[in-house]
């Protein structure tokens, strides 16, 4: 099958290697030039896509997916299937998939770097049933599980939902460590508990290296794209009249590790932020309160 693919970076390139893998023809696409997977073909712009009679954008946010599928409409033809597997939140979503003459649905992915490289992600599916099957035998050779979460905008959501979830378990095993390295307890060793205890979520298992030695650990989601990921839940949330304190902690943690020169560097990294805010308080302790007159 004839596939376009658009947004080769750290998820994509090893997606659409997948896809020629399993046997497809792929034309690839990225805004900024890059490495073309080995045995796709390299196209110009993104309405050489079009060739094909299903596209597939894998991009970091809204106005580059929103550029991409323009640029897709204006040369596609009558039945051409694209699919958004970058998260941009479902009101973008229906927003696109509003746009005349193209059927679009979204589809975006839970994993790594390294899952995506293994094709052990999954995807979160937002699309008609006759839609959903047509796609999944497509997602099927990058992914390895497809969810049909519901109808277009709602496999964002889905993504959305889990990647709150994922925020907080990423804040959480950071606040871990920094109560065993205050006890004095080897790192490490206490990483080992907490894998092997309740909290031993598959997340936390394949974190270790990247908290622990990050500098020599490479990047696999980087703090800026969980932050926007984050936002874009929270608007969400918003929306809906739901208050979230956790992720609203989460995400001052986040936007405290972009301040801090970490906006690329891996999404563990709150770790540092986290101890740089302990090692510079910049709160007024109760007892400091109560040495003022004041009452905390």
């Amino acid at each position: 099958m004839l596939i376009g693919f658009a947004g080769l970076g750290r998820m994509g390139h090893p997606m659409a290697t997948h896809l020629v893998r399993a046997g497809h023809s792929v034309l690839a696409y990225d805004p900024v030039p890059g490495l073309t997977p080995q045995g796709a073909t390299a196209v110009a712009s993104a309405q050489d896509l079009t060739a094909a009679s299903l596209s597939i954008s894998m991009l970091p946010d809204g106005p580059s997916t929103f550029t991409v599928v323009s640029e897709v409409l204006r040369a596609a033809r009558p039945g051409h299937l694209h699919i958004v597997m970058g998260t941009i939140g479902p009101e973008a979503v229906r927003a696109l998939g509003e746009l005349p003459h193209l059927q679009l649905i979204d589809a975006p992915v839970s994993g790594s770097v390294s899952m995506a490289e293994t094709a052990s992600i999954t995807t979160m599916v937002g699309a008609s049933a006759d839609q959903f099957e047509r796609a999944r035998p497509v997602l099927a050779a990058m992914t390895a599980a497809q969810f049909h979460a519901g109808p277009v905008g709602a496999g964002s959501a889905a993504k959305l939902a889990v990647n709150a979830v994922l925020a907080g378990l990423n804040q959480a095993v950071a606040e871990g460590l920094l109560i065993a390295e205050a006890a004095d307890l080897d790192l490490g060793v206490f990483y080992d508990i907490l894998s092997g205890s309740a909290a031993g979520a598959p997340y936390v298992g394949y974190k270790r290296q990247t908290y622990l030695t990050p500098e020599s650990t490479a990047v696999a989601a980087p703090v800026s794209l969980i932050r926007k990921d984050l936002g874009l839940a929270l608007d969400l949330a918003h929306r809906h009249g739901l208050d979230l304190p956790g992720s609203e902690a989460a995400l001052s943690v986040l936007d405290k590790a972009v301040d801090a020169g970490l906006a690329e560097a891996d999404m563990a990294r709150v770790l540092t932020a986290l101890r740089d805010r302990a090692e510079k308080p910049n709160h007024t302790t109760a007892a400091e309160l109560e040495q003022t007159g004041a009452r905390p």
